[in-house]
């Protein structure tokens, strides 16, 4: 009788503890973790200061320091997104693996750009400046804000499209695009925290990829440069926004459009009372 209940005892024990040991696996597995890691050029392998690693999945980011090292909280089945000017972005699955490891070093290749023809024109310029100024071409698609209104405006901007077909209509972007992010509220959340956070926001101000704004929208370059021109911006502000801007525009036209969309004025019923009838 007393081995039963020592078996039974012993049981219970290595039961209780292969049900704790599977608990803390699995909090360990859900636990956010600093990733530590180097980023090198695969060329000469020197580490490279100043690129960028944001993790996709939480909207948070960092940058490399002199050496390189980076260190980001992450979970597993995160995604981080790795870019550096002139070299070629990278993105990044963590896995259980990565995170039980040392260091990460992480080596990303240069961009290959082609060059395009450039045409220098001669401006004469005598060196009076009040002459001067009025010779140098002016940009015509200059921005402009109007006091009590949220939206800015280009000058010399394009029309945006016509749509007079019913086709057309249907693939408005601005509708589209209004629909789509209703239903990802996460996504928007996202691009609200690259726009507010100081550190995102000095991130994304030396960006101009548009890798991240197009992931999270689930766009194309050519969508999202369509979305933008129904959103009174100009073809030179596309060209030479960076990141940071072209979220700031894009989240002042969704709330201007969902602005509009949810402010429509309905007819109230009145009924007016017949004389016949008093």
């Amino acid at each position: 009788m007393q081995r039963i209940i020592f078996t039974l005892l012993t049981l219970a024990f290595v039961s209780t503890a292969f049900s704790q040991e599977k608990s803390t696996g699995n909090i360990a597995q859900d636990s956010t973790k600093n990733l530590k890691g180097r980023i090198i050029s695969v060329t000469d392998k020197k580490p490279l200061q100043s690129a960028h690693v944001i993790n996709m999945n939480t909207a948070d980011g960092t940058i490399t320091n002199s050496d390189g090292e980076f260190s980001i909280p992450v979970k597993a089945n995160d995604t981080i997104h790795i870019s550096y000017i002139g070299y070629q972005s990278i993105k990044l699955k963590i896995t259980k693996d990565l995170l039980k490891g040392n260091e990460l070093e992480i080596a990303i290749h240069e961009k290959v750009v082609n060059i395009d023809e450039v045409t220098v024109k001669v401006h004469n310029l005598i060196g009076v400046l009040e002459i001067d100024a009025k010779n140098v071409p002016k940009d015509q698609f200059s921005r402009i804000h109007i006091d009590g209104l949220p939206q800015a405006y280009e000058v010399g901007r394009p029309q945006t499209k016509d749509y007079t077909s019913l086709s057309g209509a249907l693939f408005n972007p601005l509708d589209f695009w209004y629909q789509k992010f209703g239903k990802k509220p996460k996504e928007l959340k996202k691009l609200k925290k690259l726009k507010e956070e100081d550190k995102l926001r000095n991130i994304m101000e030396e960006k101009f990829s548009r890798e991240i704004l197009m992931d999270y929208m689930d766009m194309s370059r050519k969508e999202l440069n369509d979305l933008l021109k129904e959103c009174n911006y100009s073809n030179n502000f596309i060209r030479k926004a960076s990141d940071l801007q072209v979220i700031e525009a894009v989240l002042e036209c969704y709330e201007n459009y969902r602005a509009i969309k949810l402010g429509k004025v309905t007819k109230e019923k009145i009924r007016i009372k017949n004389k016949d009838n008093n």
